[in-house]
Parts: structure tokens; C-alpha cells; sequence
């Protein structure tokens, strides 16, 4: 699970092109760097991407993130840009979403289920309560 926490911090992420990347983050309580690698979702400009928290609103990177919204992200060949999160509105998790589902169907038909069973609450689009959050580049 830390394989590819460990080729980023390498300089090597750009195997994994942009449906994967790495975000740092600040520990809410700790105050200590956090790493976690996430599928992209959604890469709606050059300069913005989306990922969702699977586990909810109760997944720790998720959490520290909402605390502490300025975090780092490693993407493709870009290696520890500045980056400014935020939790996307319901319509606008519902369009991400669904433009995921529409692009990549059968990865939506095994990711669709997993979530089913890691999230309280609804996964499909529309009404969503999949948390998705915009990391914006600066």
C-alpha cells in the first residue's frame, strides 16, 4: 500500500501518468506531513484535479485536508506543486461523478461496488454523498 507514496518521494510518480497522485497533507492534530496516493476523477483544467474519499467523510486524509486545505500535490511529471483544496458542492460532486462513470464504465462497475461497501450513504450520481474534492494548483 506504501509502494507508491515511496516512487513519488522518488521523483519516479510519472509512471503512473495523471490517474494517479500524491498529495501531502498537514495531520490535523499532529501537525506532522501525511502522504496519500489517489485516483484522479476528474481533471476538469490543466491546473485542477479531482479526487473522491472513499472512505467518506471519515477518512483521515479527507479530514485533515477539510482542516488544513493547503497541501502539495505530485501529478505525472510535476513533482510538489502548492495546491489549494476544496470539497466540491453536491451538483458539482453529482457532474464530476458522472463524467467519470460515462469516460471510464467498467472501472466505475468495480470501483462502484467497493464504495458501495466503505460508504454510508448514497454512491450514484444524482444525490451523491461520495465526498470529492478540487485540488487546484497554484
Amino acid at each position: 500500500m506504501r509502494a507508491p507514496i515511496r516512487l513519488y518521494r522518488a521523483g519516479l510518480g510519472f509512471v503512473f501518468g495523471s490517474r494517479l497522485l500524491m498529495l501531502e497533507h498537514v495531520g490535523r492534530r499532529t501537525g506532522r506531513t501525511r502522504y496519500v496516493v489517489l485516483e484522479v476523477i476528474g481533471h476538469t483544467a490543466p491546473d485542477v484535479y479531482v479526487v473522491a474519499s472513499g472512505f467518506g467523510e471519515r477518512a483521515q486524509w479527507f479530514r485533515n485536508v477539510m482542516a488544513h486545505p493547503e497541501v502539495t500535490v505530485s501529478v505525472a511529471a510535476r513533482r510538489r506543486v502548492p495546491a489549494t483544496a476544496r470539497r466540491l458542492s453536491a451538483p458539482e460532486a453529482d457532474r464530476e461523478l458522472q463524467h467519470y462513470i460515462d469516460r471510464h464504465p467498467r472501472a466505475w462497475n468495480a470501483l462502484g461496488g467497493v464504495l458501495d461497501g466503505t460508504l454510508d450513504g448514497r454512491v450514484e450520481p444524482p444525490g451523491t454523498e461520495l465526498p470529492l474534492v478540487e485540488l487546484r494548483l497554484r
